[in-house]
């Protein structure tokens, strides 16, 4: 996709946000993307999908995963596009799971994506789900990219834009210097520094 053509519909949406945020590393940065706002205008997100679908090898893919709740709109339409079959993995107790009556056979080919990856964690436990259940990992996608050099896979990995975000550690963000209201995406509370 072009990078022009997806920060404008990130703008569009909403998803991209401008402030001081509080990210689930507990680190702090100015931006923030919220791919359920991308996800909650479908005419917008299915430009996303429609690029993923158009750049994994379906041949070579059974079943399209996703971990909840982000990557779940995403699997969906992009195994729509590519007529397969479209699974999420949950966690339960701390662990990803199969649950819902989802299951893996011996050999199948899974194609992972998710709506943004940053350390790519989540998708990398479903990958060991699918593998300890007989599966075979075929490849990842997502809508973006926010790894840098942190998501390094043997399997191919494709995603619809990059973005390299300023992140601070809280003890020298500099927009808590300057008393911006920090604030935890997700949520409408706001905790002050």
């Amino acid at each position: 996709m072009d990078r022009q053509r997806a920060m404008k519909l990130l703008k569009e949406t909403g998803a991209l946000l401008e402030g001081h945020f509080l990210l689930s590393s507990g680190n702090h940065s100015s931006y923030y993307v919220q791919c359920a706002l991308l996800l909650s205008f479908p005419s917008a997100a299915v430009e996303f999908m429609r690029d993923i679908a158009d750049n994994i090898s379906e041949g070579d893919i059974d079943t399209i995963a996703s971990p909840a709740i982000g990557g779940i709109v995403v699997a969906y339409e992009v195994a729509r596009l590519i007529g397969k079959r479209a699974i999420f993995l949950e966690r339960e107790h701390g662990d990803m799971r199969l649950r819902r009556g989802f299951t893996i056979r011996k050999g199948e080919r899974v194609h992972i994506v998710e709506d943004v990856i940053t350390t790519g964690g989540s998708v990398l436990e479903i990958k060991d789900v699918i593998e300890k259940s007989g599966g075979l990992v075929s490849g990842f996608s997502s809508i973006i990219n926010r790894s840098g050099d942190r998501f390094r896979v043997k399997e191919p990995f494709y995603f619809c834009v990059e973005m390299t975000l300023p992140v601070y550690p809280p003890d020298t963000c500099p927009l808590c210097k300057e008393g911006l209201p920090l604030v935890k995406p997700g949520s409408r509370a706001t905790t002050s520094r």
